[in-house]
């Protein structure tokens, strides 16, 4: 499954750990995130991640 990074803070979503404490699973892909999921750690949202090569 493919990472993405936050591009404001640098956070890096991955998605073989979810983010549980937003409640998401192990195993959700980035696309699956609801579209008001934001970056657990600085709070922008999905717009501001990119794919990490």
């Amino acid at each position: 499954m493919e990472k993405w990074e936050c591009t404001a803070c640098g956070y890096i979503y991955d998605p073989g750990v979810g983010d549980p404490d937003s409640g998401i699973q192990p195993g959700t892909r980035f696309e699956d995130l609801p579209e008001d999921w934001v970056c657990p750690q600085c709070g922008v949202s999905k717009e501001f991640f990119q794919k990490v090569s």
